[in-house]
């Protein structure tokens, strides 16, 4: 072992310290914004959510959960967020006593630009050779699953967590995997972290497709 060795940290210690900074560039930026939009990065978060909502509504729980905020945090945003007209609550049609959320025609018009704020990052990873933008959409999913099944962050909308994802189900390495949902072959490039289709597989499902994604990666 040489001296830069012993002086350097392993692999995925910088690889954390990298995630680190790439965090923090995204949340000085959404702080950069609120000032101009006038939408914290939380109520943007919030409007996030319910935009890829099938029909941009939830409940109030469903959203705490979804940002791995305290309950009374999510209703006090969402309270923010009525009386600026971005939001409107409703009682749910099926549970009298559940409250749900949906945009306002303004509260699309604000998550659609909410929605943009990220495009900063969005451009230096397409600096990145499309190789090696799909070897790191690959690896961010691995990650994001292992934190998932941890309880360590909120579940994310991945493909790979779908009810509707077949994974190497079909001899074409461009598009080795099946989509029920579209009914379709799709490739690693077009693998998704949200999609607003996502419905839960059970957790055997999840675990037999898991186990061969990673087998069609080897």
């Amino acid at each position: 072992m040489n001296v830069l060795e012993t002086m350097t940290e392993p692999v995925a210690q910088r690889v954390a310290t990298g995630l680190t900074k790439i965090g923090l560039a995204v949340r000085s930026r959404a702080w950069k914004e609120a000032g101009v939009r006038r939408v914290t990065p939380l109520q943007a978060q919030t409007l996030a959510v319910l935009r890829l909502r099938p029909k941009q509504t939830a409940s109030v729980t469903a959203i705490a959960e979804e940002l791995a905020v305290a309950l009374p945090t999510a209703s006090e945003v969402i309270r923010t967020l009525t009386l600026r007209g971005l939001v409107k609550r409703t009682r749910s049609t099926v549970d009298g006593r559940s409250v749900n959320v949906g945009l306002t025609a303004k509260g699309r018009r604000r998550a659609d630009t909410a929605a943009s704020w990220p495009e900063f990052i969005s451009a230096a990873a397409q600096t990145l050779p499309p190789e090696e933008q799909i070897a790191l959409l690959r690896s961010l999913i691995k990650m994001i699953r292992n934190l998932q099944e941890k309880g360590d962050i909120p579940t994310a909308k991945m493909c790979v967590t779908c009810r509707f994802f077949q994974p190497n189900a079909h001899q074409d390495a461009e598009r080795p995997h099946h989509c029920s949902f579209v009914d379709a072959p799709f490739g690693d490039r077009l693998l998704r972290i949200e999609c607003a289709e996502h419905q839960s597989a059970d957790k055997a499902q999840r675990e037999q497709n898991w186990q061969s994604f990673l087998q069609a990666a080897r």
